[in-house]
């Protein structure tokens, strides 16, 4: 029978450590798309209120869905 050294044996085969480079990227997305989401909130809440005062409607009329899919 073959013999396996223990640091085969004791080792995951799939784990990979998070380099500082895929660290920063995964937080700099996250960052980007709060950004994002925060600023598609404002577009809807100051387009609704464009179309209020263009149409002389109350506010809770027009409601607006954001175009993202999470």
């Amino acid at each position: 029978m073959v013999k396996l050294a223990k640091t085969i044996v004791l080792t995951p085969i799939g784990a990979k450590k998070e380099t500082p480079l895929d660290k920063t990227t995964r937080i700099m997305r996250r960052i980007a798309e709060d950004e994002a989401e925060i600023r598609d909130v404002k577009t809807t809440r100051l387009r609704n209120a464009r179309l209020e005062s263009e149409a002389g409607t109350p506010a809770e009329a027009i409601t607006a869905t954001s175009g993202r899919a999470r």
